[in-house]
């Protein structure tokens, strides 16, 4: 296989993981809010910003790319694209799974935001845990991409 071929499989990977981890959590967040909304459609603005949180680690996959491209040449050596497609499937893996899990938490919020309970502050405060995984494999991938020979 050829080295660039690695590189290019492991960039997208995490576009594409983080973006399909990213559509799938919007929609749980979604699903949550058409529900809420039933019981409580006052409480729109609370709603929208609960289920738009999933959506970041798509996001982080889309800067990764940016990232990564300088590294995306015809000569890049066997070592280089191996890092770049290390990098890339941590990323997409972490990313896919933390959007996934932070729409657990926001529909349950959302949810209990339409049964009248005042969770919203509650509810961003442990959305924030699986973001900072996120965060994380952004940073880990931004470390990597500074160690990788051109």
């Amino acid at each position: 296989m050829e080295p660039i071929l690695l590189a290019y499989v492991g960039v997208a990977l995490m576009v594409g993981l983080t973006g399909i981890g990213s559509a799938y959590g919007v929609t749980i967040s979604g699903n949550a809010v058409v529900g809420a909304m039933k019981k409580n459609p006052d409480a729109l603005g609370s709603y929208i910003a609960l289920s738009a949180l999933p959506s970041s680690q798509g996001l982080y996959g889309f800067v990764g790319y940016f990232m990564l491209k300088a590294f995306l040449v015809p000569e890049i050596s066997s070592f280089a694209a191996t890092a770049v497609f290390g990098a890339g499937l941590a990323m997409g893996l972490v990313g896919f799974f933390s959007a996934i899990r932070q729409a657990g938490v926001c529909a349950n919020g959302i949810a209990a935001i339409g049964s009248g309970h005042n969770v919203f502050g509650a509810t961003m405060v442990m959305a924030v845990f699986p973001e900072l995984y996120a965060i994380l494999g952004l940073l880990v991938l931004i470390l990597i991409s500074g160690t990788i020979p051109a």
